[in-house]
């Protein structure tokens, strides 16, 4: 049943009701208060937490002449991994795949063949074993799969297999196609696995998983490698965040001041957005300058983090998280874009990539283009997800556990594993 015309007033009204409380000129005001005041550099406990690379600023850039302009990266590579979603079989297996895929501009069709798949699987039955230690190739050898058993947990088991799953295909592939890339590399998300990441602050026992077990660790260890691999290259590798949910900002920003936005994402919306007359300006784009930061999950692997006890062979503050955020008005949507600061350092460096960056989001009204591309080569569709599980029933003889969503809405919903 729909709501009804008069519902959706009354709803209105009571909504309208909430804004005479919350004005977004105060906000935007006290957006501009935090940014002179706050985060040059952002304190937390006594330490900073967030500081400027070079001077803090806010950058505009005309999107026409940002789309026009010629990049410093001959060729760029994009890297994804895409998953089925976890799934839950009578057996009690809990299951899920990833595939992950590489993309170039100019178009390579072989590089674009390749595939890395994991199947990642959950059981609380002791007897059973479906670990494979190697990797196996198959489609002519353009594609490396491989299975693996995930640490038994009591509760998180769909949140275990999707991160593993997803982030083992995807470093594992980035560590197999590294030496292809000559120019640059952007992985689609992160440079370090934050859904793994994000573990140490959800609950006891992924915490104690995170630290204690090899499998989330070698993965963990998969992305510091890669760090070092394009170190040591002098290649660029950066990592665009599309759907930033971050509020690492914002708990810091509450313990000094009012902080109403709710995630860092809105903050920064707030900071870069130029209106005039009170009308946005959707003719550029703005930027922030690039961040050396500490905070969440950054904090792991920076200077004032543990780095989980992994092996590391460059300064510990070469690994650490530096970022800058990219608002495009057309869309209303900022990006982050990341880097270790081993390559951030460089001032030159830094101004390539940012108007890199800057040129592909005002050309392709998104997203790089070697993201968009490795998006859609890694991405498995609802269809492909439902061929794929019926498949997986066959070979089990075990049908799915189905749920009420299952009935009421005719497919399986895509859930994100609960990170």
């Amino acid at each position: 049943m729909t709501l009804d015309p008069v519902h959706v007033d009354g709803i209105a009204r009571l909504a309208g009701r909430l804004s005479d409380g919350v004005p977004d000129t105060d906000h935007r005001d006290l957006a501009e208060t935090v940014w002179a005041e706050f985060l040059d550099p952002l304190y937390a406990d006594g330490e900073p937490v967030l500081e400027p690379l070079g001077e803090q600023r806010r950058r505009v850039v005309d999107l026409e002449d940002a789309a026009l302009q010629e990049s410093a990266f001959p060729t760029q590579h994009g890297l994804d991994s895409g998953t089925i979603n976890p799934t839950t079989f009578k057996n009690g297996l809990v299951l899920d795949v990833a595939q992950a895929a590489m993309s170039a501009v100019p178009s390579d069709l072989d590089l674009h063949r390749g595939r890395t798949v994991v199947v990642s699987t959950h059981t609380n039955d002791a007897t059973v074993d479906v670990e494979e230690d190697e990797w196996l190739a198959y489609d002519e050898g353009y594609t490396r799969q491989r299975i693996i058993q995930v640490p038994r947990v009591d509760r998180y088991a769909q949140t275990v297999v999707h991160a593993l799953a997803l982030y083992l295909a995807e470093s594992h592939h980035a560590q197999l196609q590294a030496d292809v890339v000559e120019d640059l590399l952007i992985l689609d998300g992160p440079i370090y696995p934050t859904g793994l990441l994000k573990w140490t602050d959800r609950h006891p026992e992924l915490a104690d998983l995170l630290h204690d077990h090899e499998r989330p660790r070698s993965v963990i260890q998969n992305y510091v490698d890669l760090v070092e691999t394009f170190v040591e290259r002098d290649v660029p590798l950066i990592g665009f965040v599309k759907n930033s949910a971050s509020n690492a900002i914002i708990r810091v920003l509450r313990s000094k001041t009012n902080a109403p936005w709710v995630n860092d994402a809105a903050l920064f919306s707030q900071i870069l957005e130029r209106r005039e007359d009170g009308d946005l300006d959707t003719d550029v784009l703005t930027c922030t300058n690039w961040f050396r930061s500490r905070l969440g999950t950054d904090r792991l692997l920076s200077t004032q983090g543990d780095g989980l006890g992994l092996d590391r062979s460059l300064a510990p503050e070469a690994y650490e998280v530096t970022f800058f955020v990219v608002y495009d008005p057309r869309t209303e949507i900022t990006y982050r874009v990341e880097a270790p600061h081993a390559i951030t350092k460089d001032e030159t460096v830094r101004e390539k990539l940012t108007r890199h960056v800057l040129g592909e989001i005002a050309a392709e009204r998104g997203p790089p283009l070697p993201v968009a591309k490795a998006d859609e080569l890694a991405r498995i569709d609802r269809e492909g997800k439902e061929m794929l599980r019926r498949a997986i029933e066959q070979q089990f003889d075990s049908e799915r556990q189905r749920s009420y969503d299952d009935e009421r809405w005719g497919v399986s919903l895509d859930v994100d594993g609960g990170l």
